[in-house]
């Protein structure tokens, strides 16, 4: 079934303003090449400390994990950082920030990557006792964390922002904020590791001079000092943290009946496309080639697909698609094909014929098809969190959540706007098979909605290629990536 008809341009993003119905309005400052805006007569950000606090040491090692209360705190209105990128990676991220009616442009090249602010922050601790300085450390800095928190009552009860930064070197486009009145640690609890005998210390936390500069936030407000007094946990190993996880959206109670509806032809819909394949590598034997591969949602609405149980196939779910209006209401659906009980090392349900992996020659000709053929969809990446209507916390963020047991009556899962699914090929029958394959340069294309099954705003966009090179022999086989535009893959092989 082909939709090729129905294809629509997304608007460029440079310039355009895009606001979010919260409890306060949340704008966009243009990125790449927009005028900047008047700066702000106030700090933007500052960074909260305590005047002292008590915190332990755990173990042999005296290992202390904590980030000892300091946080980065919006106080006057919320503060937004957007960052974008052309999709072909030859240009560097280009960022913008806004704080209420301020902000600008920040120089291109001044985040380097998706999963931060480059050197964002410095932490100095001294001993009291004598001065001597026991460490130094510069971070860069996500400003999601899943422990932001509100610290005045008058402030929102809900933040927009998301609760991470994308790790994948493909990503597209990002948002990182602080609600007005709320505070975001400078790291997590559990990711800050410090090795601290007992005693006291002064612990400084430092906003860069540059980025001080750039934002405009004043010396006093960018930098402060907590008192720390490190006790004896006697012995006792920290406790694991735990990590909140996406409820997964409840499917429909029932099969839908009566004649299916499609969207309006200028109604919200999805738009499927791929990533670059990463982290590639050989298995150990040199027969097969592994690979990430992310297909994401780029269209201004979610890709929403429901099963039910077929009253013939105990291990399989007839799949639909739903739509839905600018308002969010449902105004159609029809039947996409099927979902299948995936057992083998998944042991949950897939939706079919939702991606394809081929491995081309160097004249595009195909020379092996990966045996994968199901997924279950779930929002794993934040890909570009900058595109019209993309979900910022969106469910379903992990397959527990997104592909259910074999009792279920229905499965819904979802592709959130500016999200997508990611896989590695270490699972069984994932990975091309090549032990007959000979050297030399291929392609590998990572194709979505390959059978066109599912409604999308365009098709001409669903694919993507990355290459490579094979050479070795048996066990010692390898493989040699192409560098994609200015994107320093370093996720490494499986």
């Amino acid at each position: 079934m082909s939709h090729t008809s129905r294809r629509r341009t997304t608007a460029a993003l440079a310039g355009v303003t895009t606001a979010l119905a919260t409890t306060a309005t949340l704008s966009l400052v243009a990125v790449g090449g927009a005028e900047a805006a008047e700066p702000a007569p106030y700090s933007p950000i500052v960074v909260h400390a305590p005047d002292k606090i008590t915190v332990e040491s755990y173990g042999r090692g005296d290992r202390v994990y904590s980030n000892f209360g300091l946080a980065f705190v919006a106080d006057q209105a919320p503060f937004e950082v957007w960052s974008t990128r052309a999709a072909d990676y030859d240009t560097p991220i280009s960022t913008s920030w806004k704080s209420g009616a301020y902000g600008g442009t920040l120089p291109e090249g001044t985040v380097s990557t998706f999963r931060g602010l480059d050197g964002f922050v410095s932490v100095d601790i001294t001993r009291v006792s004598d001065g001597s300085s026991v460490l130094s450390r510069t971070m860069d800095s996500c400003l999601n964390t899943w422990s932001a928190q509100r610290i005045r009552p008058d402030a929102s009860a809900y933040s927009p922002y998301p609760q991470s930064c994308p790790w994948n070197p493909y990503t597209l486009g990002s948002v990182m904020g602080i609600q007005q009145g709320w505070a975001a640690p400078l790291t997590e609890e559990w990711e800050s590791s410090y090795r601290l005998k007992p005693g006291r210390y002064d612990v400084t936390a430092a906003i860069s001079p540059t980025w001080r500069t750039a934002l405009g936030i004043s010396d006093v407000d960018g930098v402060k000092t907590v008192r720390v007094k490190v006790v004896d946990g006697n012995g006792r190993v920290a406790a694991q943290p735990t990590t909140g996880e996406g409820v997964a959206p409840r499917p429909a109670a029932h099969r839908p009946s009566g004649p299916s509806a499609l969207p309006a032809p200028d109604g919200p819909a999805p738009d499927l496309r791929s990533l670059p394949a990463f982290g590639i590598g050989i298995g150990g034997k040199g027969t097969t080639l592994r690979f990430g591969a992310t297909t994401w949602n780029g269209g201004d609405s979610p890709l929403v697909v429901d099963g039910f149980r077929s009253e013939t196939d105990p291990d399989a779910m007839d799949a639909y698609q739903y739509f839905f209006d600018q308002d969010g209401n449902q105004v159609g659906y029809q039947p996409v094909g099927e979902m299948h009980w995936h057992a083998a090392n998944h042991n949950h349900w897939h939706f079919e014929d939702f991606a394809q992996y081929n491995l081309l020659a160097a004249d595009m000709s195909q020379v092996v098809k990966s045996t994968k053929q199901s997924w279950c969809l779930a929002n794993t990446d934040a890909v570009d969190f900058t595109v019209d209507g993309a979900d910022w916390r969106p469910e379903n963020t992990d397959l527990s959540t997104a592909c259910g047991g074999y009792d279920a009556l229905s499965i819904r899962e979802v592709l959130s706007s500016g999200s997508g699914d990611t896989y590695y090929q270490y699972r069984a029958g994932q990975a091309f098979r090549i032990k007959n394959v000979p050297n030399g340069i291929y392609y590998i294309s990572v194709e979505a909605n390959p059978l066109g099954n599912l409604y999308e705003l365009d098709e001409t966009n669903n694919d993507s290629l990355r290459k490579i090179r094979i050479g070795g022999k048996g066990e010692t086989r390898w493989v040699r990536t192409f560098q994609v535009g200015l994107v320093q893959d370093d996720m490494g092989g499986f």
